[in-house]
Formats: structure tokens, sequence, C-alpha cells
């Protein structure tokens, strides 16, 4: 982003005064500062420009699978890039050694950048890492990035709300703690709500199955978005009944994002006019 150096020297009174309370603080009590920073959903475009003024005078940046390497470009050049990536049954770093490392280079007096991707305070565990970094005295600021339900929805055509549609949304994620309940998905049977599911696609055939078995419409309207604001965003359309056996089909990598609920039918209405669609591919269950 040629232009970002523009935006940066053009400082708001709010972000200079944050500026001056972390050197305070790092001055008077011999400890950095931690900053959760959400990086949205890895389009550069959508970074919002106080995360970008953070990530540029960084001294050490934490950052997941899930942030671009666009955006880990517009860190600051001599900061120390540590991945910390979690990926399903895949992690760089359990999250014990993640909260060793923010506390251990904050006690350094260091300014510390958690990189998240989306926001840190939506299935980013954003909260747990917080409570470490405060067990230990160490300030901190959270700066919210744009969660990927907003990104992928709104580059897909899909508003997640309207008044004719859905007068209310829920996101849930599919990953849970070893342990934990499975879904009721007796509690989703609400044609007036959109539902949300983040990190579901590898149980979408479970999930579908126990939605109809509850009693949720089986031509309730599904859609999988794939790499969600990114180049490569891939975006599939079907019912509940069907959307399983497209995306066995059509076979749409992770990360992905599944919508449920009659705003998927707009997808279809805006395509035409749709900046978004037009550079992205939408597949339709019918031509599977």
């Amino acid at each position: 982003m040629p232009h970002s150096s523009a935006f940066v020297s053009n400082r708001s009174t709010y972000d200079l005064a944050g500026q001056n309370c972390a050197e305070t603080t790092k001055a008077y009590h011999k400890k950095g500062v931690v900053y959760l920073v959400g990086a949205g959903s890895g389009d550069p475009e959508l970074l919002t420009l106080k995360a970008l003024r953070v990530m540029q005078r960084a001294d050490v940046v934490l950052y997941d699978s899930l942030v671009s390497e666009d955006i880990l470009d517009m860190c600051a050049l001599t900061a120390e890039k540590i991945f910390v990536g979690k990926r399903r049954a895949n992690h760089a770093l359990p999250q014990e050694g993640i909260n060793e490392l923010l506390v251990k280079h904050a006690l350094a007096n260091k300014t510390v950048v958690r990189l998240k991707g989306g926001d840190p305070f939506i299935f980013g565990r954003g909260g747990e890492e917080l409570q470490e970094v405060v067990r230990h005295g160490i300030y901190f600021e959270s700066i919210p990035g744009i969660t990927a339900a907003s990104a992928a929805a709104s580059r897909a055509g899909i508003p997640l709300t309207h008044r004719d549609h859905a007068q209310s949304v829920q996101f849930l994620t599919a990953c849970k703690k070893l342990g934990e309940p499975n879904t009721d998905y007796s509690e989703l049977l609400d044609s007036t709500q959109t539902v949300v599911f983040y990190m579901g696609l590898h149980r979408l055939d479970e999930m579908t199955k126990g939605l109809m078995a509850a009693g949720r419409d089986s031509e309730t309207p599904f859609a999988i978005i794939s790499h969600a604001s990114l180049p490569t965003q891939q975006v599939l359309i079907g019912t509940l009944k069907d959307i399983a056996e497209q995306q066995a089909s059509a076979n749409l990598p992770t990360p992905a994002l599944l919508i449920m609920g009659d705003v998927v039918t707009l997808h279809a209405e805006f395509a035409e006019f749709n900046l978004g669609t037009l550079v992205a591919p939408t597949i339709e269950a019918s031509c599977i």
C-alpha cells in the first residue's frame, strides 16, 4: 500500500494520546505494552488505520496463520515476527505457549503486537490471552478487526440482517473444547434468524443432518464462502438438504464460513451488480 504512510503521518488526537499513554506506561512501569490487534479477513484494505499505526511501531509481532503476507509486510521492518498459528489439529504452539511469549516480551519492555485474523474477541481467544497479560500486571489495548462473518457476507452480497428476511443473527463456532456438549440444533429453528457457522466446513454433513433432524426446513437457503474477501474467494449456494453434497463435489477450501437463512437468497438478486462477486466466482448448486 504505497499511500499508507500518508495516513500514518496524519495521526489523530486519540492515536497520539494512546501512544503517549503507552510510552509513559513503559517508562514508569518498566514493562512493555501488548496490543491485541484484529487483522481482519485478509484483505489489507480492510485493515483499520489504528491497527496499521500500531503494527508500524511494534518491536515484536506474534501472528496467526490467517494473517496474510500482505498484512504482515505492513508491520515495522525492524519488528521480530513470530509465527504462532493454529489450524485444526495443527498448532505451531499451544495456547499456553502463546500466552507465555506475550508475557515474556512485554516484561522485557517491548511493544508487543498480537496480530490475529478477524476480530480478536470473536472466536479468537483474545479474552484468554488478555487474562494472562493482566495477571502479570501488563497494560494492553485491544483494536478490533473486521470479523469473517461481516467480510464474507458483505463481499458475497448477503446481508446478515434484513427487515424482510432476518431480524437477528447468531454466530456459532464448530470448534469446541474437548468434552463440551454438541450443538443443540433445536435452538436454531427460527426462520427469521440468520445463523453463521465459523470453522464448520469439516462438520458440514453432520450439522446439516442434525438441523434437519431437529426440524429445520430442508429448503432453507445455505451458503459456503471460502477465502472471504480475498481474490481467491468462492461462494457456493445451495439449500440445507443439498449443500453438503454440493460441497463434496465443489471441494471449496478452508478457511470457509457457513451462512444459513433466507438472506442467502439475496445473493442472486445482487450478483449482477455486485463488484465483489464479479471478481469472485459463485457456484450454484444446479451447476455442479
